[in-house]
Formats: C-alpha cells, structure tokens, sequence
C-alpha cells in the first residue's frame, strides 16, 4: 500500500444490509413520487423543477441556471424544461431589472395548487418511511 491510499473500512454485512436498504427505500420513495406527479398531469422533472423553484434555498429568486445545478442538468436542458412549463401555464419568466441578462422564473398560481397537493402528499409518504430511514442512518458502532 502507498502513503497515499487509506486502508478501507471494515464493512460489515449489517452494513451491505442497511445500504441496501437504504436504496431500496430511495427507489420506492422516487416511484411513488413518479406516480404522483404523472396522477397530477406532470412528469417528474417538471414536478422537480417546481419544486426546486419553490423551495430554493433564501426563497428566490430563481434562475435558469439556479435550476439547473438544483436538478444536476445542463443549461439548455433546463431552458427546454422552462420553455416547456411557461407553456403549460406553470412558469413565467421575468427579466431581471438589476441585470437584464437573468431571466428570473416564478411559479403561477397553477403550479402552486398542484405543487402544494403534491406536496402534501410527499410529506404523507415520508413521514411513512421516515422510522425506516431514521433506523438506516444510525450506524451501529458494534
């Protein structure tokens, strides 16, 4: 071994258990999740993204690029998602009057109403599962 590398820790079966665990209760969040925003009439990025939108850190204002980083895609991906919730009547886009090359997005009271039912049933579906994760994320010493 080199100065370099660090000897791996000793991971235990409880171990491989409990991320195993841990993706699965990801996945079946993430499914659920899927599943209601299309019940909403939304697919999930766009559900995402307005989520993201509301619940920025600092409260806002959002950006394009604001999205982007929040949801992990590129610029032009987030411009085509924007384009396309601004045309469902769930976004507007306003320009910056501080700097007039932000593009500053903003949900419409549409968005909001579906938003706040999912939401709500988001908050449902977590407060299931949180004793499960929360029994995952303390990691027994022993």
């Amino acid at each position: 071994m080199t100065a370099s590398q660090k000897p791996r820790p000793a991971i235990s079966p409880a171990d491989y258990q409990r991320l195993s665990e841990f993706r699965y209760l990801i996945r079946r969040f993430l499914e659920f999740s899927q599943v209601q925003a299309h019940d909403a009439g939304l697919t999930p990025r766009q559900h995402q993204a307005l989520l993201a939108i509301k619940g920025f850190p600092g409260g806002g204002p959002v950006t394009v690029g604001d999205l982007a980083e929040r949801l992990r895609i590129r610029h032009h991906s987030a411009v085509e998602l924007v384009n396309r919730l601004c045309e469902a009547g769930l976004l507007t886009r306003d320009q910056d009057k501080d700097d007039h090359r932000r593009v500053l997005l903003q949900l419409t009271e549409r968005a909001e109403d579906r938003l706040a039912e999912l939401s709500a049933a988001h908050l449902d579906e977590l407060s299931r599962i949180e004793p499960m994760l929360r029994r995952l994320l303390v990691r027994d010493p022993g």
